[in-house]
């Protein structure tokens, strides 16, 4: 078996390598970064080790689902709004920072849409709004952001629970793969 986990090591990228590697401990730490749900990350631990990213990415998708309306709220707690750069310089600040980094929001217009959309998200649906930012330009944040707002909460919680898995994926592979 130590031969097959050396084989298939060489063939994955760092992300899982080092998730593999890391103490039980630096792997929880790593993947509270993700999706701080304890059940989620006890579970993703307890699929290790991986063989590949797309194992990993796997577990991923499959430990999170579904995601209790507490778990989505602790998820939520540690997210931005959309168009506002964290103030930290933690690891969640530097990951929110770096996946909203196409959200150019230096044209004040693209700006007030934002922060008016964020508000009327959060009239109608009493949290954050969230969507996986990495990838995505204003445009396209500002279009799925109104789109939403068309949403029903039931629709609305099934989109908010993709989108976190989909950030999962990216912070714990360090790309957007197949998301």
């Amino acid at each position: 078996m130590e031969s097959t986990f050396r084989i298939a090591e060489s063939e994955t990228d760092a992300a899982v390598v080092e998730l593999n590697a890391a103490s039980d401990a630096d792997a929880a730490r790593r993947l509270s970064l993700c999706l701080d749900v304890p059940r989620w990350i006890e579970g993703v631990l307890s699929a290790r080790p991986f063989t590949d990213t797309q194992a990993l990415r796997h577990a991923i998708r499959r430990v999170a689902r579904p995601l209790t309306a507490e778990e989505v709220a602790r998820a939520l707690a540690v997210h931005p709004r959309i168009g506002e750069r964290p103030d930290g310089h933690d690891a969640s600040s530097e990951y929110a920072s770096a996946e909203q980094s196409g959200v150019d929001i230096s044209d004040a217009s693209i700006e007030q849409r934002l922060r008016a959309g964020n508000v009327a998200y959060e009239n109608r649906f009493g949290q954050v709004f969230l969507i996986r930012a990495a990838g995505r330009d204003a445009h396209a944040v500002l279009d799925a952001l109104h789109g939403r707002l068309a949403n029903d909460p039931e629709t609305e919680a099934v989109v908010v629970e993709h989108e976190l898995r989909e950030i999962a994926e990216i912070r714990a592979t360090g790309s957007l793969g197949d998301v």
